[in-house]
């Protein structure tokens, strides 16, 4: 599925937007009072011509204030038009971002049919004046993989199809690839990676890809556990239930590579992917609560828990990274139920010492509606992930600060780096919002396209 703008022709039809109460175009006539239109957001008046056939229709934007409750209002239009193309008749108000509203309708579209035959949106906007359509449908079409990525369940989205994934995508953007499975990652001295995959029978892996040779070093990691079972520690089956979904920082970076290389960000950019695939599998080899773990950096950890594993790949990731010593170092990864606690389904925290890059980041999120809210490197946490026996522990007991103490966690690896951006996202909408389908979904990688040039300058 490709989202694409609609061609401006002369047989698009006219789509007015009204917001509450406004007074209705000349066209409308009595139809739409008649009909009760309002202008009440989402709501839709098809207007007839004089032989009963369509001829436009208006869309309702509703309030200002109203509009502060919803995300892509354009994209409730995309999904309730009959099929046919349209192009916008009247101007968007002032409080209602062109951009936004434009990619909402492309987001609108999409529908994972892998397994069961359906179709997307059918109504197809004309862009807008003044957006830049190539860049909306770039960033769009990342965002699909990464709706696909997410959903594929784990029987073919595994370890080795997650690679082969990023393979697709390194040769559709010309991008190096290269990657470290099974026992050759011990012998390559990432041992937790292969400690946590190597009681799967889909072997563990580290993917590495890179595309660009100029410009600033940035170095995305993202969390590929494409299925977590809780290892030893086993997660009861109703928390069992969304972890194909585990792998969505990974399905995010390479979202979001896509969008980096379709906008020709990447011409002056010097891009590394690194993504630690898995499966935390329940085995007569699984790692065990209580076992002393080597990683890449030196740094001994004691796993606590086997459920928190996830900290544990992107440990080694994390590691390599820093060794390059990159200018932006970021990892995206379906972390802590804690994030989800504190801030819900559609918020991820992030965590960044720099202030600058933060704001940038914090400033661009909201631009663009990909909402992320700083929360901080807690200095004063530190000594809660440092155990007795251990440099660090994997799962610090008490159950408070959960994200923090993850986040510093991740930290304490990726030192070196010039600076470090952690995301703990849900990569998951728990149900259907207008331009945002239930299921996988994309957090942070359009915030974090948007805030790179100030951030990388």
């Amino acid at each position: 599925m490709s989202p694409e703008f609609a061609p401006p022709t002369d047989t698009s039809l006219p789509l007015w937007l009204i917001a509450k109460d406004q007074p209705l175009p000349e066209e409308a006539g009595n139809w739409a009072k008649a009909s009760g239109f309002t202008g009440k957001a989402g709501e839709i008046c098809l207007l007839p011509d004089g032989e009963g056939n369509l001829s436009g229709a208006l869309f309702g934007l509703g309030t200002e204030a109203g509009s502060r409750r919803d995300r892509f209002v354009l994209a409730r239009a995309a999904g309730g038009l009959p099929a046919g193309d349209w192009h916008l008749a009247s101007d968007l108000p002032d409080w209602i971002n062109a951009d936004e509203a434009a990619l909402g309708w492309l987001l609108a579209a999409y529908r994972f049919d892998r397994y069961k035959a359906g179709s997307g949106a059918k109504a197809r906007l004309v862009a807008p004046a003044g957006v830049d359509a190539a860049r909306l449908q770039a960033i769009a079409a990342g965002e699909f993989l990464t709706r696909d990525l997410i959903n594929t369940p784990a029987n073919d989205m595994g370890p080795a199809a997650l690679e082969q994934a990023a393979r697709d995508l390194a040769g559709e953007i010309g991008a190096a690839i290269t990657v470290t499975t099974g026992e050759a990652l011990l012998a390559q001295n990432f041992p937790l990676i292969h400690t946590v995959g190597r009681a799967a029978a889909d072997a563990p892996r580290l993917i590495d890809l890179t595309l660009g040779d100029t410009g600033p070093t940035l170095v995305l990691v993202g969390k590929g556990v494409c299925f977590d079972t809780g290892g030893l520690n086993l997660k009861p089956g109703a928390s069992m239930a969304l972890m194909k979904k585990d792998m969505g920082g990974a399905a995010t970076v390479l979202g979001l590579t896509k969008m980096l290389a379709l906008t020709g960000a990447t011409k002056n950019l010097r891009l590394r992917v690194l993504i630690p695939a898995v499966e935390n599998s329940v085995a007569g080899n699984a790692f065990r609560p209580g076992d002393v773990l080597q990683s890449r950096k030196g740094l001994t950890v004691e796993n606590n828990n086997t459920d928190a594993e996830g900290r544990l790949v992107l440990a080694d990731a994390l590691a390599l990274a820093a060794e390059s010593q990159p200018d932006l170092l970021v990892s995206f990864a379906t972390l802590t139920g804690a994030a989800r606690v504190a801030l819900g389904p559609d918020i991820p925290p992030f965590y960044c010492d720099d202030d600058a890059t933060a704001s940038a980041l914090q400033s661009a999120a909201m631009t663009v509606a990909d909402p992320l809210w700083r929360m901080p490197f807690w200095n004063p946490y530190e000594p809660l992930i440092e155990p007795e026996i251990a440099d660090l522990d994997n799962a610090p007991g008490g159950g408070m600060a959960g994200s923090i103490t993850a986040a510093l966690f991740l930290r304490r690896f990726a030192e070196g780096a010039g600076r470090y951006l952690h995301l703990d996202i849900y990569g998951w909408s728990p149900k259907a919002q207008p331009g945002r389908t239930k299921g996988g979904t994309g957090q942070g990688a359009r915030a974090l396209l948007a805030a790179l040039p100030q951030v990388l300058s």
